[in-house]
């Protein structure tokens, strides 16, 4: 018995905890062949932080890009691919009518979105851009008070708050009209809604769901592998897409955050079916539901406006990072101007390299970030990262009025990006995101002018400023960019 007792004592509990992080440092560099910086990243917090190192791994570290989470009948595969070869091929033989001379300069990269991130190209899209949650969620409203035959809505964070409920009220009274109202919403960033909170939703006939419900409330093992976007579709005819999502601190209703600067966009046109087939994707996951995606995704809609676009999506069940891809190719084909906009600034290197390069090259490189976190690890290497391209002449700009949440891309006043997507590795390899690109110089234009705007309601970030800053903040950065990989 007194040996027995002597395998439990502290020392072998020690020994045993660093044999299993040995282990799994092992299985990171021989088995799943991560980057050499994310393997680096893990080493360091398993051998720093040697328990909690094992329950992050556990939670965070695992891959999911060889599971096959949707799945194409063979009929819409079949749609699907022919639509899309014919669009190619139109291109190629250069009988494609594009609606404008911006969107014939960049058909490199649209055809990049076609065979890369499988987007088609619509060309019949009327755009307004939000950039005030009030004004959104106004619009939004009266969209689904409209609604006729469906709503299907989809958020990575719903509050059980004002906002929260206004939404699900309007959503009740939709569903007792007879109108087919679906709700999908992230398991962990929609984790308050309970049963409770749907109960006269679902007894009205609504649908909701969750994306990778955990089989225990608050335990789950796809804690990284969240579904961030933010997509409504009104009667297959409206469309929603940004960085809002429901919750009061989006409509500036939060005293910590104060104003919410944000941007979203409401689309009709072509593009929305686009937006459609990205939710019963989803949809059909979470739910179960035998959705026929070739019924809603090819339904013939009337053209509303002349704005080129794509809807591209990504997420950790491809390892294509398309939408990172999409805007490597818009900042490295830049000629006059990058603006972006973005909560949380984590660029790989790759991105990096894309952006100093722009900026060494004379473009016009400016980047905007909130004067507050709310991820304090992110945020410090945010700040370390903003430093390294003001030394290679790009232009920073803090925004001082409230928290900005934008994740905007505009580049030479004639391509933008909006979407949920943030500028970050998270974003790119770890979350399910949307972002529609954009090729009208009338919204490029306007987005920029948003952008200068903004820069009126902050303050730009000098290299001297930068260099005063203090030993405690340097060491903040140091910390947050070696764990920027797993962030």
């Amino acid at each position: 018995m007194g040996y027995l007792f002597s395998l439990f004592t502290e020392h072998n509990w020690t020994s045993m905890i660093y044999f299993v992080d040995l282990l799994i440092a092992l299985t990171i560099i021989f088995l799943e062949r991560k980057n050499p910086s994310a393997s680096l990243a893990w080493i360091l917090v398993l051998f720093l932080f040697p328990v909690l190192g094992i329950f992050f791994y556990i939670m965070l570290s695992q891959n999911i890009s060889r599971q096959k989470i949707y799945r194409l009948s063979e009929r819409e595969q079949k749609v699907i691919n022919d639509e899309l070869d014919y669009q190619i091929r139109e291109m190629d033989r250069g009988c494609f009518d594009f609606a404008n001379e911006t969107a014939e300069r960049w058909q490199r990269m649209i055809k990049l979105n076609q065979v890369y991130g499988l987007a088609f190209m619509t060309q019949d899209n009327d755009v307004e851009v939000f950039n005030d949650g009030k004004h959104m969620f106004h619009h939004l409203m009266q969209d689904i008070r409209r609604a006729e035959k469906s709503v299907n809505l989809m958020s990575y964070i719903i509050r059980d708050d004002m906002v929260g409920r206004k939404l699900l009220h309007v959503l009740t009274e939709k569903a007792k009209e007879g109108v087919e109202v679906r709700l999908l919403m992230d398991a962990i960033g929609c984790r308050f809604i309970t049963r409770r909170t749907l109960r006269e939703f679902k007894a009205a006939g609504g649908k909701a769901a969750f994306f990778f419900k955990p089989r225990f409330k608050y335990l789950t093992l796809k804690l990284n592998y969240r579904n961030h976007r933010k997509i409504a579709v009104i009667d297959g005819k409206t469309g929603y897409i940004g960085g809002f999502n429901i919750a009061n601190e989006y409509l500036g209703y939060k005293k910590k955050f104060g104003y919410w600067r944000d941007t979203h966009i409401r689309i009709s046109g072509g593009a929305v079916l686009d937006l459609n087939g990205i939710f019963l994707m989803d949809w059909r996951v979470a739910s179960r539901e035998d959705a026929e995606l070739t019924n809603f995704f090819f339904a013939p809609v009337s053209e509303s406006g002349n704005s080129p676009m794509q809807i591209v999506c990504s997420g950790p069940n491809s390892v294509r990072e398309e939408i990172k891809r999409s805007m490597m190719r818009m900042i490295t084909f830049a000629e006059k101007s990058v603006y972006l906009q973005t909560p949380y600034f984590v660029p790989d290197p790759s991105m990096l390299e894309s952006l100093k390069m722009a900026a060494q090259s004379g473009v016009d490189v400016r980047i905007m970030i909130p004067c507050m976190p709310d991820h304090i690890f992110v945020y410090w290497a945010t700040y370390a990262y903003c430093g390294e391209l003001l030394r290679s002449g790009a232009r920073v700009y803090i925004y001082d009025n409230g928290f900005l949440h934008a994740k905007t891309l505009v580049v030479d006043g004639e391509v933008a990006s909006v979407g949920s997507a943030n500028f970050d590795r998270r974003s790119f390899r770890l979350n399910f995101e949307a972002n529609a690109f954009i090729y009208d110089p009338k919204v490029a234009e306007h987005m920029d002018r948003l952008f200068l705007d903004d820069i009126e309601h902050g303050h730009e970030l000098t290299m001297e400023e930068y260099n005063r800053r203090s030993l405690m903040i340097k060491f903040k950065e140091a910390i947050s960019r070696l764990l920027s990989d797993i962030l």
